[in-house]
């Protein structure tokens, strides 16, 4: 497991929530649609907001190898036996075919639009927000999911 890979994949949330969430792109969207207010923002506890966001990133990016590298998968159906001489035949024909920062964003991109989407969407929908609120902020894991599944699939 690439720890560097994991930890760079999860602040990549950072970087891509202060683009994202920037007044100019989606930001002054966001803040109407959930009612909160620039004030009421700069209210909150920073160090608990970004602290869990954070860990929640990082617990995101741990799991991410498991779903866009093909052979991790390859050497859990071997019940984790590196050294199964089948696991070890496969991997010398198959190995690094899907090695790419593309296949890791698709893998990312898939898990976003099918698992991201629907769980924001339906609690959204619950507490009564509007479609904005919902695209705005199932947009923003979708493509921080891509980009996590990129950087994980890509770094060898």
């Amino acid at each position: 497991m690439n720890f560097l890979a994991i930890l760079v994949a999860a602040l990549s949330t950072f970087a891509l929530g202060a683009i994202w969430y920037n007044p100019k792109v989606f930001g002054t969207i966001w803040m109407k649609e959930s009612g909160i207010t620039e004030e009421q923002a700069k209210k909150g506890n920073m160090i608990k907001i970004f602290g869990f966001a954070f860990l929640f990133a990082f617990l995101i990016a741990f799991l991410m190898p498991t779903i866009v590298i093909h052979e991790t998968g390859v050497i859990q159906a071997a019940g984790g036996n590196e050294n199964d001489p089948l696991v070890i035949e496969f991997l010398k024909t198959h190995a690094g075919k899907f090695r790419s920062f593309k296949h890791g964003v698709l893998h990312g991109t898939i898990l976003g639009v099918f698992i991201a989407l629907p769980i924001l969407g339906t609690n959204a929908l619950f507490e009564q927000r509007s479609w904005k609120y919902i695209f705005v902020n199932a947009g923003y894991w979708i493509v921080s999911l891509a980009i996590m599944g990129g950087i994980i699939c890509a770094w060898k």
